[in-house]
């Protein structure tokens, strides 16, 4: 499954990428995120790798993300593997006439076991809801300094 998802954020883009760019700041807009652990690679330099877990009521996961292209400010894609998925994610940036940044994100979702890919098949709108949830958390903690950590 393939879909692009944009925001704008009313930040300029030097800003925005400080922030995105900040491990310590994935707590404040990737809601469940309980920790992460540097694998390999030089931390936000290409080919690194960084597990992060994530506890969500009724389950916890563990994601491995490995850059796979970083030209900041412009640029991150990454690929995410958990059990039975890989996201493979193209991240955008760019600034806007008015001095705001637009946030592109293209998703594809590749299941790795049938019960993943039955749920992929079932639920494609929750993965984009996601997405969209993750973008927003982060424009909300640009903007506005909300922190989902608080919550």
């Amino acid at each position: 499954m393939k879909y692009i998802s944009e925001i704008i954020i009313e930040k300029p883009l030097p800003e925005v990428i400080k922030k995105l760019n900040s491990v310590d700041n994935m707590k404040h807009w990737q809601e469940g995120l309980v920790g992460t652990e540097h694998i390999s690679g030089t931390p936000g330099k290409f080919g690194a790798k960084m597990k992060l877990m994530y506890d969500f009521k009724n389950r916890k996961m563990d994601l491995i993300e490995t850059i796979t292209k970083i030209d900041l400010p412009h640029e991150l894609h990454a690929t995410y593997t958990t059990k039975g998925m890989r996201n493979i994610q193209q991240n955008y940036f760019e600034s806007t006439s008015n001095g705001h940044t637009k946030w592109t994100s293209k998703n594809e979702f590749e299941p790795t076991t049938f019960v993943m890919n039955a749920m992929l098949f079932l639920m494609p709108r929750a993965f984009k809801k996601q997405t969209k949830t993750y973008m927003t958390n982060f424009k909300n903690f640009v903007e506005n300094g909300t922190s989902v950590s608080n919550a």
